[in-house]
This record gives C-alpha cells, structure tokens and sequence, in this order.
C-alpha cells in the first residue's frame, strides 16, 4: 500500500475524482461553468430594472458559482475562474499546462456565454445600442466608476478580493472530502459578498474571464481598462496561493500534483514508503519465527510430559 499525496483531494472540492479525470472533459466542465458565470453574472444587472441595486446580481452570481462547482467541481475542480486557477498553480495543487488550459477554456466559456447576451439584446427593440448596454456591467475606473473611483482604490479592492476569494477556496477545499458542499457554499457566499462591494464600486468582477467577456462587447473604454482587472486579481491570486504553499508546508516545497494523471512529483515520498515496506517485511518475518519456535517449544514439553521423550 501506498500514502496518498493529500495534494489530490485540493484539485477539487469533493474529493479525487477530478484528478483521474481526462483533460478534455475538464476543459468543458471548466468552459460551461464559466459560461453559467457569464450569464448570471453578467444577465442579471443587464435586464435588472432598475439597476440601482447590486444586491440582486452580486446574489445571483454567488449562487451560480455555488451551483456550477456543486456540479462540474467533482469533474475539473470548479475554478472557473482564472485567478483561482493561479492560485492552485503557485499553491501546487495544478500543473503550469494544465492550468494554462484551464484559463483558456474559462475565457472560452465566457466570452460565449457574453455573446450570448449580446445577441438577447440585439433582438430587444428598446435597446438601440447593444455596447452601451452591456458598458452598464463592464468593468471601469475613473470616469467610468459608479463612484467615480481612482485607478489605485480600483486595484487595491480588485487585489485584496481576488486574494480573499482564492484563499477561501484553497481553504475549503482543503478540507476532508466526506463534505462535498463545503467550498461550493463558502465560495459563492464570499464572492456574492465581495461582489456587492465591486459593484458599487465599478463593476470589479474579481474573475478575470468575466471581464473580458464584459469588456469584448462594450465600448472601447472598456478594453483599453481591461489591463487592470487582470493584472490585479492575478496578483492577488499570486500572493494567496504563495501564502498557502508555504504555509502548508512549513516552508518547504509542495508536491506537485499532476492535475492529468492525480500524481506528484516527490521522489522522496516513495523511497519512505518503501522503506517503510522493508521494515514492516522484516517485522513481520521476525514474529513468524518467534512463533515458530514457540510453538516447537511447546511439541517439545508436551512429548516430554506424554513419556515419549526422556
């Protein structure tokens, strides 16, 4: 028998499954989760009347994230969101190649599940203009801000919630696996609760697909801002997935997971369950001859008392 590395029940929320599961089928259950994102995130402000409120989105996107992991968390993990996905890399929980192709798959997912609702409003007859719409949930700093806040307000509520999110999840998801629903729920109760302050601030999403797919379909502004809301959350996730990495071993190295095939890299880890083999072979070889020689002992007394030996 063999320890297993307890790196493999963080690639996701409900255990091990997600780590003996195919790339591709990973890939999609990470692309529809995000796409299931986008559009609850993203539909609820945007045919919300009135708009005043950012309690209705910030619930809907909490408890579609809560959703989509409950769902797709036993398949890929449940980040669908580029920032977690960083932080299991760094945290090492998630290979570089797998994690590049998680961030792809998320943007994928994202940008059609936008597409989507771009097209919904480009049916609506009292919606002249579809990229003025959808500026209503893009992302944006100054002019653009409900408050009209400063590009460093934006950058350091955008960093500080990306880093709370991602280390809610390792944190959850870290824990024993007979509970399935613990990081779906604490997850999508922080996010919604962040989410609420983002929105009153400048729509931070603190999920870098979602502000792409926000910003590809608005007006231009959106995009030349659209370097903030991801270099800050990466950063964020950066700086939470290095805490949990170091702190979860003490400061040494931790072993890589390989999020393919669900096994790690430490060499070390193997000669100490191999050695141990060897001595429980030993252990176990050293009581049968004890035994052995007990138990001709007592043939030996018992002849003896039976007057078949002298």
């Amino acid at each position: 028998m063999s320890t297993p590395v307890p790196a493999r029940d963080a690639l996701q929320p409900g255990g091990t499954a997600a780590a003996h599961t195919g790339l591709l089928p990973r890939l999609v259950a990470e692309a529809f989760g995000s796409l299931f994102l986008a559009v609850a995130g993203l539909g609820v402000p945007l045919f919300s009347i009135p708009q005043s409120s950012p309690v209705p989105s910030a619930l809907a996107a909490g408890l579609a994230i809560t959703a989509a992991m409950l769902a797709f968390g036993h398949i890929s993990g449940g980040h669908f969101n580029p920032a977690i996905t960083l932080g299991h890399l760094l945290a090492g929980r998630i290979r570089a190649g797998a994690a590049a192709a998680y961030a792809a798959a998320q943007i994928v997912g994202a940008l059609v599940g936008a597409l989507a609702l771009f097209g919904i409003l480009r049916t609506l007859p009292s919606i002249p203009d579809s990229r003025t719409a959808f500026d209503t949930v893009a992302a944006g700093f100054g002019g653009h801000s409900i408050i009209q806040a400063p590009l460093a307000a934006v950058v350091l509520l955008e960093l500080l919630g990306a880093a709370i999110i991602v280390a809610v999840f390792l944190g959850a998801a870290g824990r024993d696996s007979s509970s399935r629903t613990v990081a779906p729920v604490a997850v999508g109760l922080s996010f919604a609760a962040l989410l609420q302050v983002g929105q009153s601030v400048g729509n931070l999403p603190f999920n870098p697909a979602r502000a792409v797919a926000s910003a590809v379909f608005s007006s231009g502004w959106a995009v030349e801002q659209l370097w903030v809301f991801l270099v800050a959350p990466l950063a964020g996730a950066a700086i939470a997935g290095l805490v949990f990495r170091i702190a979860a071993v003490g400061g040494s190295p931790a072993p890589v997971v390989d999020a393919e095939t669900g096994e790690g890299d430490d060499d070390d880890d193997e000669d100490d369950v191999g050695a141990a083999a060897v001595d429980a072979s030993s252990v176990n070889e050293d009581a049968v001859a004890a035994a052995r020689q007990e138990q001709a002992g007592v043939s030996e007394a018992q002849e003896f008392f039976d007057g078949k030996r002298s």
